[in-house]
Protein backbone atom coordinates (compact mmCIF):
# COMPACT_ATOMS: atom_id res chain seq x y z
CA UNK A 1 0.00 0.00 0.00
CA UNK A 2 1.10 3.55 -0.60
CA UNK A 3 -0.13 7.26 -0.50
CA UNK A 4 -0.67 9.41 -3.25
CA UNK A 5 -0.57 12.67 -1.69
CA UNK A 6 -0.57 16.85 -2.74
CA UNK A 7 -3.86 16.27 -4.64
CA UNK A 8 -6.23 19.10 -4.91
CA UNK A 9 -9.05 19.17 -2.12
CA UNK A 10 -12.24 16.47 -2.89
CA UNK A 11 -15.38 15.83 -1.88
CA UNK A 12 -17.72 17.22 1.04
CA UNK A 13 -14.70 16.46 3.48
CA UNK A 14 -11.85 18.35 1.44
CA UNK A 15 -9.89 14.79 0.22
CA UNK A 16 -5.87 16.10 -0.44
CA UNK A 17 -4.49 12.38 -0.87
CA UNK A 18 -5.95 8.75 -1.49
CA UNK A 19 -4.60 6.01 0.36
CA UNK A 20 -4.21 3.03 -2.39
CA UNK A 21 -4.03 -0.92 -1.52
CA UNK A 22 -3.28 -3.55 -4.26
CA UNK A 23 -3.61 -7.15 -3.73
CA UNK A 24 -0.44 -8.77 -4.69
CA UNK A 25 -2.00 -12.38 -6.18
CA UNK A 26 -5.24 -10.59 -8.30
CA UNK A 27 -3.81 -6.80 -8.86
CA UNK A 28 -7.30 -5.42 -7.71
CA UNK A 29 -6.59 -2.04 -6.28
CA UNK A 30 -8.65 -0.37 -3.99
CA UNK A 31 -8.30 3.37 -3.12
CA UNK A 32 -9.40 5.41 -0.32
CA UNK A 33 -9.72 9.19 -0.22
CA UNK A 34 -8.18 10.38 3.00
CA UNK A 35 -6.14 13.45 4.16
CA UNK A 36 -2.90 14.01 4.62
CA UNK A 37 -2.71 14.94 8.51
CA UNK A 38 -4.54 11.52 9.00
CA UNK A 39 -2.69 9.55 12.23
CA UNK A 40 -1.47 5.99 12.37
CA UNK A 41 -5.06 5.08 13.94
CA UNK A 42 -7.21 7.12 11.34
CA UNK A 43 -5.49 4.86 8.81
CA UNK A 44 -5.84 1.51 10.63
CA UNK A 45 -9.50 2.79 10.93
CA UNK A 46 -9.66 3.43 6.90
CA UNK A 47 -8.30 -0.16 6.36
CA UNK A 48 -10.80 -1.43 8.67
CA UNK A 49 -13.84 0.31 6.99
CA UNK A 50 -12.65 0.20 3.65
CA UNK A 51 -10.96 -2.69 2.30
CA UNK A 52 -11.55 -5.65 5.39
CA UNK A 53 -15.57 -5.54 3.97
CA UNK A 54 -14.21 -6.43 0.18
CA UNK A 55 -10.92 -8.72 0.80
CA UNK A 56 -11.20 -9.67 4.53
CA UNK A 57 -8.49 -9.63 7.44
CA UNK A 58 -5.34 -10.38 5.24
CA UNK A 59 -2.10 -11.55 6.48
CA UNK A 60 0.62 -8.81 6.04
CA UNK A 61 1.21 -5.52 4.22
CA UNK A 62 4.29 -4.46 2.28
CA UNK A 63 4.66 -0.85 2.49
CA UNK A 64 7.96 1.66 1.59
CA UNK A 65 6.47 4.52 3.60
CA UNK A 66 5.59 6.34 5.46
CA UNK A 67 8.51 7.00 8.57
CA UNK A 68 6.45 8.23 10.78
CA UNK A 69 3.77 5.87 10.88
CA UNK A 70 5.89 2.47 10.88
CA UNK A 71 5.91 2.10 14.44
CA UNK A 72 2.32 3.42 15.45
CA UNK A 73 0.63 1.64 12.28
CA UNK A 74 2.05 -1.62 12.92
CA UNK A 75 0.56 -1.30 16.47
CA UNK A 76 -2.51 -0.73 15.91
CA UNK A 77 -3.07 -2.75 12.43
CA UNK A 78 -1.69 -6.06 15.19
CA UNK A 79 -4.01 -4.95 17.90
CA UNK A 80 -7.14 -4.68 14.62
CA UNK A 81 -6.44 -7.24 12.96
CA UNK A 82 -3.13 -9.42 14.02
CA UNK A 83 -1.67 -8.32 10.81
CA UNK A 84 2.30 -7.60 9.94
CA UNK A 85 3.47 -4.77 8.43
CA UNK A 86 6.86 -5.22 6.61
CA UNK A 87 8.29 -2.22 5.46
CA UNK A 88 10.56 -2.25 1.84
CA UNK A 89 12.00 0.11 -0.71
CA UNK A 90 10.73 1.16 -3.47
CA UNK A 91 11.24 -1.72 -6.42
CA UNK A 92 13.41 -4.18 -3.93
CA UNK A 93 12.67 -7.50 -5.27
CA UNK A 94 12.93 -9.48 -2.31
CA UNK A 95 9.21 -7.76 -0.86
CA UNK A 96 6.99 -7.25 -4.26
CA UNK A 97 8.57 -4.81 -6.24
CA UNK A 98 5.71 -5.78 -8.89
CA UNK A 99 3.04 -4.63 -6.93
CA UNK A 100 5.03 -1.31 -6.23
CA UNK A 101 5.20 -0.46 -9.54
CA UNK A 102 1.23 -1.40 -10.07
CA UNK A 103 0.47 0.80 -7.61
CA UNK A 104 2.75 3.85 -9.21
CA UNK A 105 0.58 3.26 -12.38
CA UNK A 106 -2.54 3.36 -10.15
CA UNK A 107 -0.87 6.75 -8.80
CA UNK A 108 -0.45 8.36 -11.93
CA UNK A 109 -3.85 7.56 -12.86
CA UNK A 110 -5.04 9.67 -10.10
CA UNK A 111 -3.43 12.38 -10.67
CA UNK A 112 -4.45 12.41 -14.56
CA UNK A 113 -7.67 12.33 -12.91
CA UNK A 114 -7.19 14.97 -10.08
CA UNK A 115 -5.87 17.37 -12.98
CA UNK A 116 -8.79 16.64 -15.17
CA UNK A 117 -11.70 15.58 -12.79
CA UNK A 118 -11.95 19.48 -11.51
CA UNK A 119 -12.77 20.83 -14.51
CA UNK A 120 -15.78 18.51 -15.64
CA UNK A 121 -19.27 19.59 -14.45
CA UNK A 122 -22.67 18.37 -15.91
CA UNK A 123 -25.39 20.88 -17.15
CA UNK A 124 -26.15 21.04 -13.61
CA UNK A 125 -23.63 22.56 -12.43
CA UNK A 126 -22.25 19.65 -10.59
CA UNK A 127 -18.68 18.89 -10.08
CA UNK A 128 -17.20 15.65 -10.35
CA UNK A 129 -13.81 15.96 -8.95
CA UNK A 130 -11.34 13.18 -8.90
CA UNK A 131 -12.67 11.27 -4.99
CA UNK A 132 -15.89 10.79 -7.13
CA UNK A 133 -13.68 9.48 -10.47
CA UNK A 134 -12.24 6.76 -8.18
CA UNK A 135 -14.75 3.99 -8.72
CA UNK A 136 -14.50 4.46 -12.38
CA UNK A 137 -10.68 3.73 -11.89
CA UNK A 138 -11.40 0.75 -10.28
CA UNK A 139 -13.92 -0.77 -12.32
CA UNK A 140 -11.67 0.02 -15.11
CA UNK A 141 -8.52 -1.55 -13.53
CA UNK A 142 -10.49 -4.37 -11.99
CA UNK A 143 -11.57 -5.14 -16.30
CA UNK A 144 -8.37 -5.10 -17.35
CA UNK A 145 -6.38 -7.76 -18.54
CA UNK A 146 -3.08 -7.66 -16.77
CA UNK A 147 0.34 -8.40 -18.67
CA UNK A 148 1.78 -10.77 -15.21
CA UNK A 149 -1.27 -12.36 -14.71
CA UNK A 150 -3.09 -13.02 -18.28
CA UNK A 151 -6.49 -12.25 -16.32
CA UNK A 152 -8.53 -9.86 -15.67
CA UNK A 153 -8.11 -8.95 -11.21
CA UNK A 154 -12.72 -9.73 -11.56
CA UNK A 155 -11.70 -12.98 -13.12
CA UNK A 156 -9.26 -14.27 -10.62
CA UNK A 157 -11.46 -12.98 -7.54
CA UNK A 158 -14.73 -13.73 -8.85
CA UNK A 159 -14.76 -15.96 -11.41
CA UNK A 160 -16.12 -13.93 -13.86
CA UNK A 161 -15.44 -10.63 -15.42
CA UNK A 162 -17.31 -7.27 -14.56
CA UNK A 163 -20.15 -5.76 -17.03
CA UNK A 164 -19.25 -2.50 -18.01
CA UNK A 165 -21.44 0.49 -18.81
CA UNK A 166 -19.99 0.35 -22.82
CA UNK A 167 -21.61 -3.21 -23.02
CA UNK A 168 -24.83 -1.34 -22.51
CA UNK A 169 -24.21 1.41 -24.90
CA UNK A 170 -22.79 -1.23 -27.48
CA UNK A 171 -26.58 -2.70 -27.16
CA UNK A 172 -28.08 0.21 -27.97
CA UNK A 173 -30.14 -0.39 -24.42
CA UNK A 174 -29.11 3.64 -23.28
CA UNK A 175 -30.45 6.42 -25.55
CA UNK A 176 -28.69 9.49 -24.48
CA UNK A 177 -30.80 12.95 -23.87
CA UNK A 178 -29.89 16.00 -21.82
CA UNK A 179 -30.67 14.75 -18.77
CA UNK A 180 -27.58 11.74 -18.99
CA UNK A 181 -24.56 14.32 -18.89
CA UNK A 182 -23.73 12.91 -15.80
CA UNK A 183 -23.66 9.28 -17.32
CA UNK A 184 -22.20 10.40 -20.26
CA UNK A 185 -19.04 12.07 -18.11
CA UNK A 186 -18.67 8.32 -16.31
CA UNK A 187 -18.55 6.60 -19.63
CA UNK A 188 -16.22 9.21 -20.73
CA UNK A 189 -14.17 9.20 -17.80
CA UNK A 190 -14.51 5.43 -18.24
CA UNK A 191 -13.28 5.45 -21.55
CA UNK A 192 -9.92 7.57 -20.50
CA UNK A 193 -9.30 5.03 -18.14
CA UNK A 194 -8.78 2.45 -20.65
CA UNK A 195 -6.49 4.28 -22.69
CA UNK A 196 -4.16 5.40 -19.40
CA UNK A 197 -3.72 2.08 -17.63
CA UNK A 198 -1.82 0.15 -20.53
CA UNK A 199 -0.17 3.11 -21.34
CA UNK A 200 1.35 3.60 -17.86
CA UNK A 201 1.71 0.10 -17.11
CA UNK A 202 4.30 -0.33 -20.22
CA UNK A 203 5.79 2.75 -19.48
CA UNK A 204 6.60 1.62 -15.63
CA UNK A 205 7.67 -1.79 -16.98
CA UNK A 206 10.27 -0.24 -19.58
CA UNK A 207 11.77 1.86 -16.53
CA UNK A 208 12.22 -1.06 -14.37
CA UNK A 209 13.88 -3.30 -16.87
CA UNK A 210 16.13 -0.58 -18.37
Amino acid sequence: MDWVTALPPSGEQSYNSCLVILNRYSKTPISVPCHKDDTAMDTALLLWIRVVSHTGLFKDIISDRDNQLKSALWTHLRRLFGTMLLFSRAYHPQTDGLAERMIQTLEEIIRIFSAYGLKLKDSDGFTHDWCMLIPALELEYKTSVHSYTAQTPAMLEKGLNTRLPEETLRKGLIDFHPTASSFKIIVRCDYETDDNIPINQQYYLCSYEI
